[in-house]
Parts: C-alpha cells; structure tokens; sequence
C-alpha cells in the first residue's frame, strides 16, 4: 500500500485529482492539506471536503493551511475556475469538516509518521515551502515530491512567462526546488492538445453515469470556456489530474530528465518563470546529475505523456 499526501487549492481540476487519488487501488491517501491559491482558503478547503465525502472517503483529513503567499499579494483564478472554484456550481457545504491542526504542521507530523511517502503539490508550494524551512530534514523523507507547476521551456498561462501555481508563490516555489527533496515536474503544457478531454471524451466520461463522473464535468464547465478563450483549444484541460496520474503510475511520463531549476522572483516582467537548463548551457552538473543525488537541488522534469494511459487512468478512477 502506498502513502501519498496532497496539497492543493482546491478548484475544478484539483478536485478531479483528488478523487483519482482516493479511488485508486493500492493507494492510501494520509491526508490532504489546503492552501490558498485558485480561490481564498475557505473556499478552497470546503471544496476539498465536498470532494472527499462526495468520494465516500471521510476518514482522509484535511487540514486547512498558508492563507497567503508568502511575501507576495493574495491572487485567485476565479476567471477560469469560477466563483466558487467549481464553476459556480453552489455544493452545499460537506458535513464533515477540516481538522484543527494547521496544514503546515500537518505536512510534518504525516512525512514523519510515513516516510517513504509521494507528496503531490496541485497548487501554490507555500505549505510546502513552510514546512521544509521549519524542518529541513523532512526532504529525505519523502520518497518522490510529484509538483503540478512550471512551464518548462515553453509559454506560461497567467503572465508570458510563468505559470499559475508557481506566479502565486514565487518565493515558496524556490524555497522547495532548492529543498533537496527529490522533485519532478510536471508543467502545464502537458495538459494541452491531444491531452486535453476532447468531445468524445467527455461524452465516455458522462456515459459512465455515476455521480463522480458527472460531478468531474460539471465542475469544469468554466475552466473549458476558460481554456478555449485563452488557448483556442475546444475540451477539458485537467494540469492537476495529469500530475496525479504520473504520480499513481510513473509510466504516464515518457520523457524525462534532470536538471537545474529556478525560480525567477525579483522581475516583474519574468516573476515566477521555471528557469530549466534544458541544455546545459551553464555545464551544471545538476544538468547530467543522478536525480535524487546526494548534490540535491536537481529536479526531474517531465516533456512528454502517454495520453492513453492518463485518460484511461482518469476513467478508471470515475467508473
């Protein structure tokens, strides 16, 4: 059985990722912490607990988090995932509610109780940038940090140059790439053409007729509107549920190597760009380096998905 922890701001895609999670056989998900990011904390978190009883899964806690980023101003997606992050759907409220422990303190408390564990980031890296600077030693204890953010080599999807999670906390984000824990990521762009769900995916998906798989389209009728009036692009596009599959099965990444990253925090033009050395034009051993070796700080990245497999695992997880 193997443990995994979430972090996320919870909003259309991080939901559907959730109940990837907690669906998937041989998987024990210890805990779900929440930060604030596609929308304010609150909402975040009730959209979390919504997901997981919806999930009939109300032993996983979740613990509310980092409210803010930590230097920058609050910033929120409601453009692409709606007013309540699930595209104004209005769930009522879950009757479960969140544990009383701070999210930061639960990141600790569970990596040292499991070590060994995948931590998946589906949002903003503020709670975990918190946790590590309180406790360095943490990152040896994590068997793979599985981070949804970036955009490595190519656009971004907020500013031209960087990506959501990674703009809204640039400062956190440098924080955990410079951690030392064994890091892959997985951008934005992967979610994008042949990997977005097309109309006759979303047809199947709605032909399975359970209440999950309803609930995962519903939820991101805004996002799809969203993504068509900024990429062009007609269908789904799901970044945080394509981590989550290479995170259940490594196998969904066909591509990978290792490399520097950083993190731009200082410009305002280029502020929270993934800087990768994809060519090791600087001959940075971290470029050709072991990943996860003892050097830390090189950080696997992720170019290329087998779309097959990411569907049918996300169909797995809704039938």
């Amino acid at each position: 059985m193997r443990t995994i922890l979430i972090d996320t701001d919870t909003a259309s895609d991080d939901a559907v990722a959730l109940i990837m999670a907690l669906r998937h056989p041989g998987v024990r998900v210890a805990g779900i912490t929440v930060v604030s990011g596609n929308v304010a904390l609150p909402q975040a978190v009730r959209n979390a607990l919504y997901t997981v009883e919806l999930c009939g899964k109300t032993d996983v806690p979740v613990f509310a988090g980092a409210g803010k980023p930590l230097l920058r101003d609050l910033s929120h997606a409601e453009w692409f995932h709606g007013a309540d992050g699930f595209g104004n759907q209005n769930y009522p409220h879950a009757s479960i509610r969140a544990q009383s422990q701070h999210g930061v303190d639960a990141i600790l408390s569970i990596v040292r109780a499991n070590p060994g564990l995948t931590l998946v980031t589906l949002g903003p890296l503020t709670n975990v940038a918190l946790a590590v600077s309180r406790d360095p030693g943490i990152a040896k204890l994590i068997d793979r940090c599985v981070i949804m953010g970036g955009n490595p080599a190519c656009e971004g999807n907020v500013t031209p140059a960087a990506e959501y999670n990674i703009w809204c906390d640039p400062a956190a984000a440098r924080i955990v790439v410079r951690s030392g824990m064994p890091i892959e990521l997985v951008g934005w762009q992967l979610c994008r053409g042949e990997a977005n769900l097309n109309e006759a995916n979303i047809a199947a998906v709605r032909a399975l007729d359970t209440k999950l798989a309803h609930f995962a389209i519903d939820i991101n009728r805004t996002a799809m509107e969203a993504n068509r009036i900024q990429s062009g692009e007609i269908g789904i596009a799901l970044p945080d549920p394509v981590a989550m599959a290479i995170a259940l099965d490594p196998s969904v990444c066909t591509i990978a190597s290792n490399h520097r990253v950083e993190i731009e925090c200082a410009s305002e033009l280029t502020r929270g760009q993934t800087v990768v050395d994809r060519l090791n034009v600087s001959g940075d051993e971290r470029n050709r380096g072991i990943w996860n070796d003892p050097v830390g700080e090189s950080t696997r990245v992720c170019w290329a998905i087998d779309i097959p497999l990411w569907k049918r695992i996300l169909m797995n997880a809704l039938g």
